[in-house]
């Protein structure tokens, strides 16, 4: 059901908290993954899945969670933030990510576990729930992104610049008028070309068009630094370029796998980078399923709206028992 009244707004993130365990752990193909767990060892588990492909966890995503409560699991995908080798492509696709994410679990000794992502986390949490359906006790979904060839139109084949022309504009830069037909694969071939200040110079520009549209009204961003806008940008081209590696349309059509699940969808109303029409699609016909379409937000993790719906959800979450059977083993 649309669910559009102000009942998130009194919510309040937690405070700032230090991870109990840190570690490295082996995935295969030279991949090593950083993962840390923070909150309540004893508590029922919940995974994090962050955003791009290629963004990496942050501090501030232990947030939204009761450390008192939860037993919260984050980690750097393949190639992103502390894992390494930094930036790589190599073996680094969706299936890979799968399999890296019920391979922490087993290492954890988590029986089943809720999955928390956004915007690709979100794609990612679906593509593992329908790959593990017996791993999941349930899902807590932002901003969705399907890696549907619409969504990625929408973003890179002029949708998004019917609005934003300016800064449209300044993604267009780099590329020459003639390639412009395919964004993603001019980028691709400037972001692997071997040229370190090329791929630096062109991973500016795909690093701020994104985060720029990022908020529902947010000043020019600034860069990131040259090797994160890079890692960034090449992790990311390298998905989209792929197309997410997903045959076109997969979790719409295998959503079947996974409809006895409870799913939470918090969406932003005016989120340019992922439009609601995918959350809404998701929705519809999913008995379990509660869409939460939060006015005057867009598609940022940080904004007020879309924050305070997602701490409440998960103290919702707590306070009812529910994923309440994600217990650990071993």
């Amino acid at each position: 059901m649309d669910q559009t009244a102000g009942q998130f707004g009194a919510s309040r993130l937690y405070p700032h908290l230090e991870p109990y365990d840190r570690r490295r752990v082996e995935a295969g193909s030279g991949h090593v993954l950083y993962v840390e767990q923070s909150g309540n060892p004893d508590g029922p588990p919940v995974v994090v899945l962050h955003g791009g492909p290629g963004g990496g966890c942050s501090p501030f995503m232990r947030r939204f969670f009761d450390p008192q409560h939860y037993r919260v699991v984050m980690f750097d995908q393949r190639g992103c933030g502390l894992s390494t080798p930094h930036a790589s492509i190599e073996a680094n696709t969706t299936a890979h990510l799968i399999a890296d994410i019920e391979l922490l679990r087993e290492t954890l000794g988590i029986g089943a576990w809720t999955v928390f992502g956004g915007s690709w986390g979100a794609t990612l949490a679906l593509a593992y729930a329908q790959a593990h359906p017996g791993s999941v006790t349930g899902l807590v979904l932002r901003g969705v992104f399907l890696g549907r060839n619409e969504e990625l139109d929408w973003f890179y084949g002029g949708g998004a610049a019917r609005f934003w022309p300016e800064r449209w504009r300044d993604f267009c830069a780099p590329i020459p008028p003639a390639e412009r037909g395919d964004m993603i694969a001019a980028y691709h071939r400037r972001l692997f070309s071997g040229d370190r200040e090329l791929e630096r110079r062109v991973a500016r520009h795909w690093t701020i068009w994104e985060s720029g549209l990022a908020g529902l009204d947010i000043p020019y961003p600034g860069a990131a630094s040259p090797e994160y806008a890079r890692a960034f940008a090449r992790l990311e081209c390298h998905y989209f370029h792929n197309r997410c590696f997903l045959d076109e349309g997969q979790l719409l059509r295998d959503r079947h796998l996974i409809e006895h699940l409870p799913c939470q969808i918090v969406q932003g109303r005016y989120d340019m980078v992922c439009p609601p029409h995918s959350a809404w699609q998701l929705a519809q016909g999913w008995p379990g399923c509660r869409l939460h379409m939060i006015p005057a937000s867009g598609h940022a993790l940080s904004e007020p709206r879309i924050a305070a719906a997602l701490v409440s959800i998960m103290d919702g979450l707590r306070a009812s028992g529910a994923h309440g059977n994600a217990c650990a083993h071993g």
